[in-house]
Formats: C-alpha cells, structure tokens, sequence
C-alpha cells in the first residue's frame, strides 16, 4: 500500500505552475506535499519565490483523482515511487538542484555501486560500436552500473553491451510507464529487467514521448552519475546538451574524439575544444581515469597499442614540458612562460589532448597526463 502523501504528492507536482523547483520549495516551506497541498493556496506568501499565480491550481480535486489513478497504475505495474524530499532519489541526483521532484522506478537500482553514463548519437558509426565493445570488454570485472537513454545507436549498444556482460544497466526514459519508444526497444528493456537492472523516468503515466521531454530526460542521466561518457555526436546533437549538464552539475565528461570530416565526431570535437570534455586517447587512460581497478598487464594484453610511444612536434613539445612542469597552469600564465599568444597555443593543446598528453579542467587551466 502506497503512503497517502504519495498521492499528495503526484497531485502537487501535477499542478501547471509547481515545476520541479517550485514543488522543492513548497514542501520545504510546509514539511510535507499533503501541508503544501492543503495550506500553499492561502499562505502562498511565506514561501520565497512563490507568487499567487503560481499556486492558482493547488487544490483541485481533478488533479487528486489523477494521482489516484497514477498510484493504482504503479501498484499494478510493479513500479516504485521515489520522492526528492523524503531523500528517495540516487543520491548523486538529489544533489542537483533541478533534479525531479518525481521519479518513477521498475526493477532493481544499487545506489551504492559506482555509475558510468554513456551517450550518443543515433547514428552510431562502427568506429563507436567498437569502442563501446572495447570499453566493456575491459571493465567486465569491474562493479559499476552503465547508465543511457535507450535510445537507437550508441544507447541501444550501451545496454546490450552491459547485459552481455553482466554489468547492471539502468535506461532513462522520456515519457511515463504506459508505454515503450521507441518501441523497437520494448524486447530490450525487458531484458533490462530480467537482468537485473531497472528503468527510470520522471514522467507519469499521461506523459508521451514529446521533443521537449528528451532534452529533460538528459539532465537525469547525468546527474545521475560522476562521469558522462559522449562516444558519437553530431553538432547540437542531444548528447551536447547531456554533456552541458553534466558540467552544470561539476561532473567528468569525456569524450570520444573522431576526424573532423566525419558529422558524428564533430559534436565530440567540438566538446574537447571547448574544454567541456576530456578528450579520450585510450581505454587504459579512460578506465583510469573512471577510478576503475585494473592491473596495467590485462589491459596491455587486450590494448597492446596502448603504450605506443608519440612523438611531439616542437611546438607541441614546448607546450607539454611547460605543462608538466607547472600543473593546472592557466592559459594566460601558459602563454607568458613561452612568449606564445593564446590562441596559437589553444590548437596545440586540443593536439596534445587528442594524444592523451594534456587534460583540461574548468577556467582554461591544464595539466599533464
């Protein structure tokens, strides 16, 4: 049996004027979605932020007899109702402040293992199917959730990678529990199930799969967990805007870096020259790098053109040893030590990270590998 502040609840995040933050903030102010529900439409005031407009449609009784059928539907259909403000949610997600009041779960979710979320575009080319294998391949010994979007492409591959290798996937979806899309996938997310791992979504059952709702769905997905893999994208593609969350949130992005001539590397080249995500040199360097425990013999044996030693060009050389010698150097500062203007400099990073010699952190600052 459902608590009965879970239908308050529903109710209450229902409401067209309460989004996740408001919805925050009114429960906050009264202690809980049943007081909020009863008292916010008349002392609307002693809550910061909140106007009367806001709170016109607390308290109509359509909006109670939607969560009514909402919780019937979860009881029936084996899904778990998980509320922010009784610290329900994955606890990497409740530390965002945007994240969903809401959110709606079916199967099997350990919070307590390290999560990984990898995206991509749609249109995943073999170089990105390959890398996903390799990558799963190498970390099958590792304890850790593989998060996506089960979406076609490189999310598709995501959780079928994951369930061949016995790692617990979790997909996120973009639309309530009354359906599937798309609905290629439907086999898929059973499978999910079967295997352990769970589908999440912060939308009720009434809610389709609308443009707008994909873009929503991004900022679980990466709020989710401490690192975002982008393995393909296009420019402007959805998982930019995955990426750009996961850097709100202060979160690793990493991305695969690809030839400029092909449309789905440029959305990752874009990301690695805007320092908005580490550029991805080698497996070995990525798995380090996610904290992953592997003894650098098994992962010689399976990438052996790992350790292939490059050589620098000169400028590029002058720029590394700079690095080296000065971690977290500031590109101004950068530019002073080698008389370099900054934005011949800036091309030679992106090299310099493209080769896995140079990472990049927030406030155009850099460091050696």
């Amino acid at each position: 049996m459902i608590p009965e502040e879970y239908l308050y609840a529903i109710a209450l995040r229902e409401c067209s004027l309460v989004g996740d933050i408001n919805f925050h903030k009114l429960v906050r102010t009264f202690g809980s979605a049943e007081e909020a529900w009863k008292r916010a439409k008349k002392e609307y005031n002693i809550t910061d932020g909140i106007g009367k407009k806001t709170v016109s449609d607390i308290g109509n009784v359509n909006y109670l007899k939607f969560a009514e059928r909402e919780i019937q539907f979860c009881e029936n259909n084996n899904i778990t109702i998980l509320l922010r403000y009784l610290n329900e949610l994955p606890h990497l997600l409740n530390e965002c402040d945007d994240c969903p009041a809401i959110l709606y779960q079916k199967g099997n979710f350990d919070d307590s293992l390290q999560k990984i979320s990898i995206v991509g575009t749609r249109n995943m080319t073999a170089y990105g199917k390959q890398f996903i294998g390799e990558f799963f391949e190498t970390t099958k010994t590792s304890k850790y959730i593989s998060v996506s979007g089960l979406a076609l492409g490189v999310d598709k591959e995501v959780h079928e990678q994951s369930i061949q290798y016995k790692i617990p996937t979790v997909a996120v979806l973009a639309h309530g529990f009354h359906m599937l899309y798309p609905a290629k996938n439907k086999r898929l997310s059973e499978k999910i199930l079967e295997e352990g791992g769970a589908l999440l979504t912060e939308f009720n059952s009434s809610r389709k799969p609308d443009r707008e709702n994909f873009i929503q769905r991004n900022r679980v997905i990466a709020g989710i967990s401490p690192s975002t893999i982008v393995v393909e994208t296009g420019f402007g593609g959805g998982s930019v805007s995955t990426a750009a969350f996961a850097n709100d949130y202060n979160r690793e992005v990493f991305a695969l870096p690809g030839k400029i001539t092909d449309p789905y590397s440029q959305g990752c080249n874009q990301l690695i020259f805007q320092n908005k995500a580490s550029a991805i040199s080698t497996i070995k360097d990525l798995v380090d790098s996610l904290g992953f425990n592997h003894s650098k013999e098994k992962v010689a044996e399976l990438f052996p053109y790992c350790e292939i030693s490059i050589q620098l060009t000169e400028n590029q050389e002058s720029v590394y040893q700079s690095i080296k010698a000065n971690p977290q150097v500031s590109l101004d500062d950068l530019a002073e030590m080698i008389s370099m203007p900054s934005y011949k400099i800036l091309p030679v990073i992106l090299e310099l990270e493209l080769l896995g010699k140079v990472k990049s952190f927030s406030g155009r600052q850099f460091s050696a590998i």
